[in-house]
């Protein structure tokens, strides 16, 4: 399990890197479990991160953009959208079939991410090492988004900020 939470973790990083200009996240409590059936030797492990830069109404779109855009040039498949106007869903699946994405927008719009793995010889699993960018709220309530960004907390369509 320990393996595959590191894929996930590692699936977080990256998914996060490839945001430009960057946003800050924090990892939230990840959980792992017995995966059904009477079998209790596997198991499966479901990483959370959480966006802490303010996205305004006017950038949502062009932040799950960037990130679905990214996840299908890594081979990901895109197996599901919800384009509801308040609170956008990308559910996606790595090539391989081992992980599970998913990046909801939420309340005040912030951005959920989870990736959860399938199913694994069931282990001891050690909280995420990878690094956040900003302060690390693991463990602890995460409040709403809480950072401004220049970029993505205005509220200027990107239309007249890009001709500008």
């Amino acid at each position: 399990m320990q393996q595959a939470a590191d894929k996930a973790d590692a699936l977080v990083y990256e998914t996060f890197s490839a945001v430009k200009p960057p946003v800050e996240w924090t990892h939230d409590v990840s959980d792992h479990g017995s995966c059904g059936g009477d079998s209790t030797e596997l198991g499966d492990v479901t990483r959370r991160a959480v966006v802490m830069t303010q996205v305004s109404k006017e950038r949502r779109g062009a932040l799950l953009g960037i990130i679905e855009r990214h996840w299908k040039k890594n081979g990901h498949k895109i197996t599901d959208v919800s384009p509801n106007v308040d609170f956008p869903e990308i559910y996606a699946e790595s090539s391989d079939g081992l992980l599970r994405m998913s990046l909801v927008v939420g309340g005040e719009g912030q951005f959920f991410l989870d990736v959860q793995t399938a199913c694994v010889k069931e282990s001891s699993v050690a909280p995420p090492t990878t690094k956040v960018n900003g302060r690390s709220y693991y463990g602890e309530a995460i409040p709403r988004p809480n950072v401004e960004d220049a970029f993505w907390s205005s509220s200027e369509p990107l239309s007249s900020t890009s001709s500008g």
